[in-house]
């Protein structure tokens, strides 16, 4: 097969080929489902990796992205994205089906060659990133950008947690009944993720690509451009101080309920599952607004609900009962899952909106390759916090005495992981004072959409009463902080 771009694109064509995408989304989905997340790191704990190796998997999506400059030479070489992207695709998906049969043939793997294959995994996936970002700047209509990735969203996450629902009852059943098959099945979740990967690859393979403008000149000239753009460069330092803050803690989420509070696999993931349900619930909603009003206006609402769930984990296990703890857990999830729903289509759709079509790799990889350094290193330092933290605690008790009752009620707890919690949250509650920075085409003042959201309230209050609430979450926090500092202006 030839993969030529077209110098147009009927609408025909421009339709047939985002339904393509939403194939190739639904494909790729069940990969990163079945090789990544909760069950990566279920097997790598299986084969006793420490919390280091852990940060260290966790980093090693976004380390590789330094090697998004690849993307640049291939697109100024050959200007044809399809290729580049669907190559790099097949290529990212060979690593999941060698890990696969390596676990059956030999019954078990390291867990320093699980990391060393899975680099190549990541690195061909990251090469083939920036030229499919670009690709589908060009292929998407601008003005539907925010509902069409909000409805590929949605479906994706469908998928996934059927699929993980499904998969977590598999491995907690072999795990209780058939223990000694357990590695067996990991092995192949990684062969049914690598077939499902290069289905995702042949689905692209089927999209039509738009001619894209060739970027012209020296190519360490042509990097420095993005940095050049005060406003793009303001968005870098938002994005990747948020990046770190949040990559701190979000890792180790799992290994906390797996090895602090003894959860199974299928508690886990339903857990996941409330959180994608809340996300499938409101992307669509997200999307609305981001296309009505800005990105940067949703980035806004969503990261202080975010901040409140990362405060929310110190609690976790504080209590007693059990159902408690649970039930904290769940109302985090969702929490999460609201917020992230907010912040990721936003952050992928103002990247796409601030990059010039022209140079639209170019703008993608530079933030793609700056971001994803404070990504590796964050979990790196989480893991080492973690166990600089595992022998010392925070303990804060009311306690109740009368000559007929005592009670002791626990208020605030600290101990490892929970350390790297409050960490992320204040480090995340840091990032966000960068957004006002970041200005967006198109970008409507903060009160109007207050006014705006709030009339929405009155005739759906079901649905936007937590938005209405979330609009001046952030700025009452910063206005408690500035009120605490000595010689502190406020800003109007």
């Amino acid at each position: 097969m030839v993969w030529r771009p077209e110098a147009t694109l009927t609408e025909k064509q421009i339709q047939r080929g985002m339904n393509l995408v939403i194939g190739d989304g639904l494909a790729s989905e069940a990969m990163t489902t079945f090789t990544s997340g909760t069950f990566l790191t279920a097997m790598v704990l299986l084969l006793n990796a420490n919390n280091f190796q852990i940060g260290l998997l966790a980093g090693l999506p976004t380390i590789t992205n330094v090697f998004q400059l690849l993307s640049v030479w291939l697109v100024r070489r050959f200007n044809n994205r399809r290729a580049v992207t669907v190559i790099c695709s097949f290529l990212a998906r060979t690593p999941l089906l060698i890990i696969g049969l390596l676990i059956l043939i030999s019954k078990t793997i390291p867990v320093e060659s699980v990391i060393f294959i899975l680099f190549f995994h990541y690195f061909f996936g990251s090469v083939a990133g920036p030229c499919w970002n670009a690709w589908m700047k060009d292929l998407v209509p601008e003005r539907s950008l925010g509902d069409y990735f909000s409805r590929r969203t949605s479906y994706t996450q469908g998928l996934n947690i059927v699929l993980g629902l499904l998969t977590a009852f598999i491995v907690d059943y072999t795990k209780h009944h058939r223990v000694t098959e357990e590695l067996n099945v990991y092995a192949g979740l990684f062969i049914a993720g690598g077939i499902a990967g290069m289905i995702s690859a042949a689905c692209l393979s089927a999209t039509p690509e738009p001619l894209g403008i060739r970027t012209q000149g020296n190519i360490v000239n042509i990097l420095q451009r993005p940095l050049r753009d005060q406003n793009f460069r303001h968005l870098l330092l938002f994005n990747s101080a948020w990046v770190f803050a949040t990559n701190i803690a979000t890792p180790f989420f799992v290994v906390f309920m797996m090895k602090r509070m003894g959860l199974s696999i299928t508690y886990i993931i339903g857990f996941n599952i409330i959180s994608q349900l809340c996300s499938i619930l409101t992307v669509r909603m997200w999307g609305r607004f981001a296309d009505t009003y800005s990105n940067k206006t949703i980035i806004a609402l969503a990261a202080p609900l975010y901040i409140l769930t990362l405060v929310g984990w110190c609690y976790v296990g504080i209590y007693t009962r059990e159902y408690m703890n649970l039930l904290l857990l769940l109302v985090l999830h969702a929490g999460m899952g609201i917020a992230n729903a907010g912040i990721n289509l936003s952050l992928t759709n103002i990247s796409l909106k601030l990059s010039p079509s022209e140079e639209s790799v170019v703008y993608l990889s530079t933030k793609n390759i700056i971001t994803a350094l404070f990504s590796f290193i964050a979990p790196l330092v989480g893991g080492y916090l973690a166990d600089y933290f595992s022998n010392r605690s925070v303990l804060i008790d009311a306690q109740y005495h009368s000559p007929h009752f005592q009670k002791v009620i626990h208020l605030f707890e600290l101990h490892e992981f929970k350390f790297l919690f409050l960490i992320a949250a204040g480090l995340s509650f840091i990032a966000v004072e960068l957004l006002v920075q970041v200005k967006e085409t198109g970008e409507v003042e903060k009160d109007l959409v207050k006014k705006m959201i709030r009339s929405n309230i009155k005739s759906n209050l079901k649905e936007y009463f937590v938005i209405g609430q979330l609009i001046d979450l952030h700025d009452a926090f910063r206005n408690l902080i500035r009120k605490r500092l000595p010689g502190k202006r406020q800003r109007s």
